[in-house]
């Protein structure tokens, strides 16, 4: 009983702690999100892709907001505080930063808290990538998360969202920390990198650079762009761009000029680097050929993997922990055991060895590992990992010009940490998201919200990772299969039902969106239960 007991409140802490694990990673800077861009010659199927993982205790919920006619003197709303509402009807906390003229059409869109995908097939990937403090001012009219949305309402390929972001921000001001956003059509691809002008300066400077169709490149919190060359049909800038790193003293206008290095002087742990561990180990993964080293100062921004890429490599490696190399924490010698037993049963001294600790998981809190280093296990250190238990959603989204928009774009969803939680597909043509999706689960427990249904069974899985993750990752796997194996019956199903009766191909669509969620939903809330039961009993 004691033992169950020590258990259940085991799991309790470690879904309590994941926000003050969150905190302590913060003080290096952001650790939160990172994006996959794959161009279309890179990728197995020829579809372009970007992804994103939302790594931050920001709002679940999400919806599709539909397109809308408007009237000539209409405006918009520009917010603040959308970030951390509970449904798409509350406003607390959030408040009116301005307004600027409505155009008369605008696109349907999946409204995430990092929107992500519209009805044209223009996706977006987002990652903080701060900078300088010195570039920022707050007085500007938008964060990123507004003009992300205003871009998906309005623009239908990346460069339209690229130039219509630099003219919103040299009009309106941009008021967040350096971001970066990974924009892609059915085309190409593109990384977008974004900063403030300066204290009291309306205005922004920014740099975007297209991948490569046949490469692939990662944004994980760090700016990724180096040296800029005056050919549009490669690199974006804004005009401002050289002004503002003379006038704020960035660069002396003689030494060659390096974006990175300009505006954030290298990453978070006051390396002059433009990579971290994360970026790294991805491009690694898919190009082990290139024999990437980690110890130069500027990695390529990206490469061509050895092999053409897949939808479902890159959930895995969203998914990833580093297992298979140093840095993996899940199966690690943890507790010293320096005694043994010989034939006789008699306990004999030995040299030092260790077993495996049972609660030894991948995403152990820095506590733990403190405790770990101090009874002796030096190989223990915090460490961020490309999957978090405090992600709130993530989304691979793959882009398809063979295809009507509304079934060739695709975004794969799961909520919570993507090492743990199945993905579910919402296309770009969906008009309605089941109600648990519209319900925020991140400050309170609620039933009602999707991702409780998927955070219990996870973190209970977390805590007991040694006997629950085999079970935890084939159903994770069963439905990354699934969704994959059934995408050709349900794009040769809608285009055949699009000539018929759009009606009924329309519903067909939402119908399939939802019977795929609800089926993650109740294969979650099932394992929640076995793991409560195994934790209890032992058996």
């Amino acid at each position: 009983m004691k033992k169950n007991f020590l258990v259940l409140l085991t799991i309790c802490l470690f879904s309590l702690s994941a926000n003050a694990q969150m905190e302590e990673y913060k003080e290096h800077k952001p650790l939160s999100c990172t994006s996959i861009m794959v161009g279309k010659k890179a990728s197995e199927d020829g579809s372009v892709m970007t992804s994103h993982t939302c790594d931050s205790w920001y709002r679940t919920w999400m919806i599709m907001q539909p397109s809308k006619d408007w009237k000539e003197n209409d405006s918009v709303a520009i917010y603040d505080g959308r970030m951390h509402t509970q449904s798409p009807m509350d406003s607390t906390k959030m408040y009116l930063k301005g307004k600027i003229p409505q155009v008369k059409h605008t696109f349907k869109f999946l409204d995430s808290a990092y929107p992500c995908l519209n009805e044209k097939q223009l996706a977006l990937g987002e990652t903080t990538i701060s900078g300088r403090d010195t570039l920022i001012n707050s007085n500007g009219l938008f964060k990123i998360e507004e003009l992300q949305r205003i871009v998906l309402e309005r623009c239908s390929t990346a460069r339209q969202a690229i130039e219509l972001i630099g003219d919103l921000v040299k009009k309106y001001g941009y008021a967040d920390a350096g971001e970066c956003l990974t924009i892609a059509d059915k085309k190409e691809v593109w990384i977008f990198e974004i900063f403030g002008e300066g204290k009291d300066k309306i205005g922004g400077v920014w740099a975007a650079q297209r991948i490569p169709d046949d490469e692939i490149a990662v944004s994980a919190n760090i700016s990724r762009i180096s040296q800029i060359k005056e050919d549009k049909n490669t690199f974006l800038h804004s005009s401002n761009m050289y002004e503002v790193a003379k006038r704020l003293n960035l660069w002396d206008g003689k030494e060659e000029f390096c974006f990175w290095k300009v505006f954030t002087g290298g990453n978070y742990f006051g390396e002059k680097k433009n990579y971290s561990t994360r970026e790294f180990f991805i491009m690694s993964e898919l190009a082990p050929s290139q024999n990437l080293s980690d110890t130069v100062e500027n990695l390529p921004l990206s490469i061509r993997p050895d092999k053409k890429v897949s939808a479902t490599q890159i959930m895995r490696l969203l998914a990833s922990y580093y297992e298979g190399t140093e840095h993996n924490l899940s199966g690690k010698h943890l507790i010293p055991n320096p005694k043994r037993k010989d034939k006789e049963g008699n306990i004999v001294e030995t040299e030092p060895d260790s077993i495996v600790s049972p609660f030894s998981n991948p995403w152990m809190r820095p506590d733990e590992i403190n405790m770990y280093y101090a009874m002796g296990d030096s190989s223990m250190k915090n460490i961020r990992t490309v999957s978090v238990p405090w992600c709130a959603y993530s989304t691979v989204i793959q882009l398809r010009d063979w295809l009507p928009d509304e079934i060739g774009g695709v975004a794969w969803i799961c909520l919570d940490n993507p090492g743990e939680s199945p993905r579910f597909p919402i296309f770009a043509g969906t008009d309605k998201l089941p109600q648990m999706l519209q319900i925020c689960g991140q400050h309170t427990f609620r039933e009602d919200a999707a991702l409780w249904h998927y955070r219990q069974a996870n973190r209970l899985a977390t805590v007991r990772w040694g006997r629950f993750r085999t079970t935890l990752e084939k159903a994770r796997d069963y439905f990354t299969a699934k969704g994959q194996r059934e995408m050709p019956y349900v794009e040769a199903t809608y285009q055949k039902l699009l000539q018929e009766d759009p009606q009924q191909a329309q519903e067909m669509l939402d119908g399939y969106v939802g019977d795929f969620f609800g089926a993650t939903i109740v294969k979650w809330d099932e394992l929640a239960r076995k793991f409560w039961r195994e934790t209890w009993t032992g058996f």
